[in-house]
């Protein structure tokens, strides 16, 4: 692509306009946050009641929360190429319709049947936000905010999780489950407001080769570029690229970056954050808590500190680098899942015991959303060039959501079988794992363009050197 085809450059949106549009995608992503952080925590309260109307064993309860983490495999799967064919902001569409429709289903399901079945659709809604959310946000956003609007998105994740457990408490007393599982069905209405009125982001006007469209675009959403120029270099990055298969991952030079992506993404979920969110009422029950007031107003606690983790990662992640808040996460939560290893093995809690290992588990998700949380969608969204970038992030996602997979469906019976602290021990011995994978493998990315990353990968996992300037 030349300079010569691309339109003049746009004369720059008012301060109003560019004020108005920031505070809709920031809207915009917030509210699809708050809503996936909502529709994954809100069975943790809602399986409490709706075991005992439904009968449901041990494997049962596992499958309601696994078969969820299924549909959202099968979504991310496919997240990707839905992303690229149809746009972000259509995907988003998307999402937004089918949450509104299957959380309703859900709420209204007759028997544990056609609660799987919603629930399974509804993961595959899931699936397909996860990937185009942070697509959406990190190519609609300057490089210098990059991380920390990405980021946002983990914020309002944790905010809807958080709500979860408070929704969740004030309706336990009447044991409205069916309610806890509704209630997102409105904000997933009223977020199609922001999105129909919203672009789709400048780089994918540049894949389909509306070149014009993603000047004006780029002009309106990155006021620090010279939007021809940036247009120019995004054709170019995309012009470089073969196809956008997932085959080409596998191939020089990126298999190297699908490496660190796929490890990324299964360490993420299976040094086991979900099965506390999941699963939170049966784990402070295991500690000792009694009462379905402490057991699901404990957890809306340790999320409000899980929330003020993520807001401080957001504030420091484009200061201070990637890599000392990703490494620094991860190795609190290895210290946590000692902690709570160490308290479960000591048999019957109670005192002291108990609140040691109520403070593990708010340190562990706080540190959790600190490090991994808030990383992963950045690296997500960073770590391929454009042309394989949704793919990429499918792929990460996918790799996140197979471990997740596990954990929601194996948990429980691994509580049950060899205990707690086994159980917890063996989550100890995984992050370890994970602390030694990130350190050897991730890249500081903090203010670089979305292709001079490109060049990382194509170097073989180092940033190249500028070349010498000559002499005068």
């Amino acid at each position: 692509m030349s300079m010569a085809t691309l339109p003049a450059t746009p004369p720059p949106p008012s301060s109003r306009t560019s004020h108005r549009t920031g505070r809709m995608f920031a809207l915009t992503g917030a509210v699809v946050g708050v809503i996936y952080g909502y529709d994954t925590g809100s069975i943790s309260g809602a399986l409490v009641f709706l075991s005992k109307d439904f009968h449901l064993t041990a494997a049962e309860k596992g499958l309601v929360n696994s078969i969820l983490v299924f549909g959202s495999l099968v979504g991310a799967l496919i997240g990707g190429k839905l992303a690229d064919a149809l746009g972000r902001r259509t995907a988003m569409l998307i999402v937004a319709v089918s949450y509104a429709v299957f959380v309703a289903l859900s709420a209204l399901a007759p028997n544990v049947v056609v609660l799987d079945a919603v629930r399974f659709l509804l993961g595959v809604a899931i699936g397909i936000s996860i990937v185009a959310a942070p697509l959406y946000i990190a190519e609609s956003v300057p490089a210098r905010i990059r991380g920390a609007s990405v980021a946002a998105y983990q914020v309002a994740t944790v905010a809807g999780i958080a709500l979860t457990y408070f929704v969740n408490w004030g309706l336990s007393g009447g044991g409205h489950w069916r309610w806890m599982l509704g209630l997102s069905a409105i904000p997933a209405t009223l977020v199609l407001i922001p999105l129909l009125r919203l672009p789709d982001t400048p780089r994918w006007y540049v894949l389909k080769g509306r070149t014009d469209r993603a000047v004006e675009v780029m002009a309106m959403t990155d006021p620090d570029v010279d939007p021809r120029a940036e247009v120019a270099a995004v054709g170019a990055a995309l012009a470089a690229e073969g196809g956008g298969s997932a085959r080409s991952l596998l191939h020089k030079p990126y298999a190297r970056a699908t490496l660190f992506v796929v490890g990324l993404g299964f360490f993420c979920q299976i040094t086991g954050i979900n099965a506390v969110t999941y699963y939170s009422p049966q784990i402070f029950q295991e500690m000792g808590f009694t009462g379905d007031g402490q057991n699901f107003l404990l957890p809306a606690f340790v999320e409000l500190a899980s929330l003020a983790a993520t807001v401080l990662a957001i504030l420091i992640i484009d200061r201070i680098g990637r890599r000392l808040v990703l490494l620094s996460g991860i190795g609190t939560v290895v210290v946590m899942l000692a902690v709570l290893t160490t308290v479960f093995a000591m048999g019957e809690l109670h005192g002291t015991a108990t609140w040691v290992g109520f403070g593990a588990v708010l340190l562990f998700t706080a540190a959790f959303n600190f490090g991994f949380g808030s990383l992963i969608w950045v690296y997500a969204s960073e770590a391929f060039p454009a042309q394989l970038r949704s793919t990429g992030a499918s792929v990460m996602l996918s790799a996140d959501l197979v471990a997740n997979l596990l954990i929601a469906q194996f948990f429980p019976s691994l509580m049950a079988w060899v205990g707690a602290a086994w159980t917890f021990g063996g989550l100890a011995v995984l992050a370890l794992g994970a602390l030694g994978f990130a350190f050897v493998t991730a890249p500081e990315t903090k203010g670089r363009q979305l292709e001079e990353i490109q060049g990382y990968w194509l170097n073989g996992g180092r940033w190249p050197t500028p070349a010498p300037e000559s002499a005068p």
